[in-house]
């Protein structure tokens, strides 16, 4: 037998390891089974090289879990290893830079996580959740220096190393659960453990026996049925050969949507398309991305994106590696480039992570312009579903934007669709103000804004439909890339006030009539609601017309949808006009009974409100009485 003590200036590492690594400590499973399946595959090489040529037949790693004897076991197959690999890959690499973590790391805990899995740390996460971790292995190797090992440890300096009757080649990690840790005794929770992390891995890894129905040929039950027996069978955690490491050529469609309910088991609608990505130079990257079908807009979730180092589970929060609006997808991106055992700070930094993140923009910007060019018609059915990944886009990548113009669409409220430079010619000749801008007019409601969108339309002008969640934030952004534009909502301004091409002199009400006018209306109007102004506009507009500042609204909106405080906070605060051109108005104006001019003031201004959905509560309650009472006296 032989006894060691470690050279490293602390009395035991398993408070260290846990003090830095506790956040995580979930993925001592992970490190475990990363390092069976590396040992498995440097096998399969050998073997492949002609260097072994032992029993290949059963290669599966097994999970076995004993609730009594408190232990978790990790047993594969693979290389394996004599007393002297025991004694180099654990104790000497492993001990020696534990005390180099110690000093480096010792108070800074998220450096710290760069260092798990580096120089055998990986496997010293077991201590999180163990007192007491016993590995024994046998080495491939034939002669020679071959006998089975044994290597013991409680966390503390001292281990024990002495020759094991194991008569199997590989190796077997068996941790003893801490009391702190009972929950890795629970069959549920390692299941649970093995989905995550190992969901993909390349070798079979089992976990105990499940249990399932096999029909019995030629028998009845008392209904008449095929008779069913119960049957146990290895329980495969796996599958060894995903979707994303095949290639495309091999695939069809169902199989993509056959991996996406894989992936998202609880999720029953089919993604809308995928991406199949597959990058040998300058870095690898393979994956499948799926746009997926979104009902209501509000349904949008991150962290979908699951991320895979060599098919091993790293994280699904992707937000800061890969551009934030593809964070909206689904998917699977897996690279041997992207570090394992690290934390999130480290990746967003890591140079060859930015490259992987320009190159997966680049081609997601590729098939969306493939689909556009390919069939017009298909691309313009899905885009109520798939706007708000190119408006989040354009929004947030600068240079996603040079490659959506091409084929990001806009949608007026007629259902008719327009690219960018398509609908800068459908409305250039119609559409511009005095100083040459060009005005883009919009409803985010077409049923609550009719009236406006009625009054534009008469004056021959377009409006576009901005109905979706991040649009208050996508009109602002193409106010700011595109030249010499605006964009205006249909009830932000009368429309000759919103596309004013010049200034024309109109006949209205002389000084003394719009000072009795204006008099008579603050004597109802909330001053504190409303700002009057007087406009001779056409006989068929309204009398009184509610409108909306376009920019305080739009940033009001804005900043509610962010959920922060300013803008969203406001009031609200609308303009009132006042259309000294209609029947009623000159009627009004005439009219010398002071309660009957107050009157039709307050049923024009109920009307109005109405007409923005702003009439609410005792207010509806006493316009919908007057107005019955109305009826009645008639």
């Amino acid at each position: 037998m032989q006894k060691g003590k470690i050279n490293v200036q602390t009395e035991n590492i398993f408070p260290i390891i846990k003090k830095f690594l506790y956040s995580d400590h979930e993925i001592f499973l992970r490190e475990l089974i990363s390092n069976a399946v590396d040992a498995t595959q440097k096998l399969k090489a050998l073997a492949s090289a002609g260097k072994f040529s032992g029993d290949m037949d059963d290669l599966t790693i097994e999970v076995r879990l004993d609730k009594k004897k408190k232990t978790l076991s990790v047993i594969d197959q693979g290389i394996g290893m004599n007393a002297e690999e025991m004694d180099k890959y654990i104790n000497q690499i492993a001990f020696s830079s534990a005390e180099e973590f110690i000093k480096k790391f010792k108070n800074k805990a998220e450096e710290a996580n760069q260092l798990i899995g580096h120089f055998g740390l990986g496997f010293y996460s077991t201590f999180m959740v163990s007192d007491k971790v016993i590995i024994q292995s046998k080495t491939y190797k034939k002669g020679g220096e071959t006998k089975a090992v044994r290597w013991e440890c409680d966390g503390s300096p001292e281990y024990t190393m002495d020759e094991s009757d194991k008569k199997e080649r590989g190796t077997e990690v068996t941790l003893h659960i801490a009391d702190d840790s009972k929950e890795f005794l629970e069959e549920d929770r390692i299941l649970h453990l093995l989905k995550k992390y190992c969901k993909f891995l390349p070798i079979p890894i089992r976990f105990g026996d499940e249990k399932y129905w096999e029909p019995v040929e030629g028998e009845k039950d008392e209904h008449g049925h095929d008779k069913q027996i119960e049957k146990s069978r290895p329980r495969i955690i796996n599958n060894i050969n995903p979707a994303w490491k095949r290639k495309p050529v091999e695939l069809k469609d169902e199989d993509y949507k056959a991996f996406y309910r894989e992936l998202y088991p609880m999720n029953f609608e089919d993604p809308l398309f995928h991406i199949h990505l597959n990058v040998d130079y300058p870095f690898n990257l393979t994956g499948i991305l799926y746009f997926p079908k979104v009902k209501r807009q509000m349904e949008l979730q991150k962290d979908k994106i699951q991320l895979y180092c060599n098919q091993v589970f790293v994280t699904d929060s992707v937000e800061g590696i890969v551009p934030d609006f593809l964070t909206l997808l689904h998917g699977v991106l897996d690279s041997p480039d992207i570090p394992l055992n690290v934390s999130r700070s480290y990746l967003q930094s890591d140079p060859n992570v930015k490259k992987i993140s320009g190159h997966i923009t680049k081609k997601v910007a590729d098939k969306l312009e493939s689909l556009f060019k390919e069939n017009r018609e298909a691309f313009e059915k899905k885009w109520d579903d798939i706007k708000v990944f190119i408006e989040y886009g354009i929004i947030s990548e600068n240079s996603f934007f040079d490659r959506a113009k091409k084929f990001c669409l806009l949608k007026n409220e007629a259902g008719k669709f327009f690219t960018l430079d398509e609908y800068e010619k459908h409305i250039n000749a119609t559409q511009k103000d005095k100083d040459k801008n060009l005005v883009y007019l919009y409803t985010t409601n077409p049923d609550e804004q009719h009236s406006y969108i009625d009054a534009v339309k008469e004056k021959g002008y377009d409006v576009l439909l901005m109905d979706g969640v991040i649009d208050a934030h996508f009109v602002n952004a193409l106010e700011q890339k595109l030249e010499k534009t605006r964009f205006v909502r249909v009830d932000a301004d009368i429309p000759d006030k919103m596309i004013n091409k010049e200034e024309v002199q109109t006949q209205k009400p002389d000084e003394n009539q719009q000072k009795m006018l204006r008099e008579l209306m603050e004597k109802v109007v909330e001053k504190e609601k409303f700002s009057i102004s007087l406009e001779n506009l056409s006989e068929k507009d309204f009398p009184l017309v509610i409108t909306k500042p376009e920019f305080m609204r739009r940033w009001k909106e804005m900043s509610a949808l962010q959920g922060g405080p300013g803008f969203g906070d406001l009031p609200e605060y609308n303009n009132l006009v006042v259309n000294t051109n209609h029947p009623v108005i000159r009627r009004l104006l005439l009219e010398t009974d002071e309660t009957r001019q107050q009157e039709i003031i307050r049923n024009l201004l109920d009307l109005a409100l109405l007409s923005q959905q702003m009439l609410k509560g005792k207010d509806l309650t006493d316009f919908t009485r007057r107005m019955v009472d109305r009826m009645s006296q008639a």
